[in-house]
């Protein structure tokens, strides 16, 4: 291990291969509808850029969620119960998983699993030298597929509590979200549980400008992309060839960002040749939006027993506990 990493008690290497990246542009770009998978936008760039658009006055789900986290975090810390292991999917700065590790009575161990491995080991090896007794263990991996996280040293048989904040759930449409809860019940024990921010349907003008804010730092976001895409991938994408289009999609219950090609061109990767005429999009992410009985229903249907939901006053956002059948 080096310098970054020596305070973790485990680091676990699955970082999908340059290979899978490349595939999925080309299957993605292929389409008659073109369409990059989102969980590529989070490179080392895209997850600072995240950041900040987490400290953004439009962007509410962070500030939201953090609220919740830290207004009920002993009633959390109640129903999660004594000496879990938790773990983190979509660690990214680990800011909310702080309050959670406060809040929390005799952790046996916390696991961060991520898929941008710098950032992912920056922020763990940071969280593990402010909590020197705990066990941190560092996983990079893509969690929307099957893995396995390392059992507690001292407590092997822990109660493990899956904790995925941020209502990154929104990003997989309902049949995907149903699948990745059903895989996620299938890795817990009975009786092991779930955390998880779900942003819920509201005012259409709220939802646009949290993806459309003012400075454009959710444009150079969605930019990154394919910023990332040349840089990996050699292709030749020239950046500012394409704008920024994010929309609330009422019929479908979600938000959609697209990346729009602002006049006919042609780019080139790995032997390969992709038009793009004047006003085509690449579908680059889907945010769901749920009420609360919708996504209860969506966590029965996956394993799951809803146990408890937090609300804010304004019903922006939910965070749900629920239990493994």
């Amino acid at each position: 291990m080096g310098n970054a990493d020596q305070a973790l008690a485990a680091f676990h290497d699955l970082e999908p291969e340059t290979e899978d990246f490349e595939q999925a542009v080309i299957t993605g770009l292929s389409e008659a509808r073109k369409v990059l998978p989102c969980k590529f936008f989070y490179d080392k760039q895209g997850s600072e850029l995240f950041d900040r658009i987490c400290q953004l006055e439009e962007y509410y789900p962070t500030r939201t969620e953090i609220g919740l986290l830290e207004d009920y975090g002993g009633e959390i810390a109640a129903l999660v119960g004594k000496g879990c292991h938790l773990i983190e999917f979509g660690s990214g700065s680990s800011r909310k998983v702080r309050i959670l590790l406060d809040a929390l009575d005799g952790l046996a161990a916390y696991t961060a699993v991520d898929i941008s491995k710098q950032h992912l080991l920056q922020s763990t090896a940071a969280l593990a030298k402010d909590h020197p007794g705990l066990q941190v263990n560092a996983i990079c991996a893509d969690y929307t597929l099957p893995f396995t996280a390392p059992s507690p040293r001292s407590r092997p048989d822990a109660r493990p509590v899956v904790f995925f904040p941020g209502s990154t759930v929104g990003n997989f449409a309902p049949p995907e979200a149903e699948a990745f809860l059903t895989r996620t019940a299938a890795m817990l024990t009975v009786g092991g549980g779930l955390l998880i921010g779900v942003d819920m349907k509201k005012d259409k003008a709220l939802l646009h400008a949290a993806y459309n804010d003012r400075d454009g730092v959710t444009a150079q976001f969605n930019l990154n992309l394919l910023v990332h895409i040349n840089r990996e991938l050699g292709a030749d994408f020239r950046i500012d060839g394409f704008s920024h289009d994010a929309f609330y999609n009422e019929a479908a219950g979600r938000i959609e960002m697209h990346l729009v090609s602002q006049e006919a061109q042609t780019v080139q990767m790995a032997g390969h040749r992709f038009d793009f005429a004047e006003g085509e999009t690449i579908h680059t992410e889907n945010s769901y939006k749920y009420t609360i009985g919708e996504f209860q229903s969506l966590g029965r249907r996956a394993g799951f027993e809803p146990v408890q939901c937090w609300t804010d006053e304004k019903n922006l956002f939910s965070l749900h506990f629920m239990a493994r059948d």
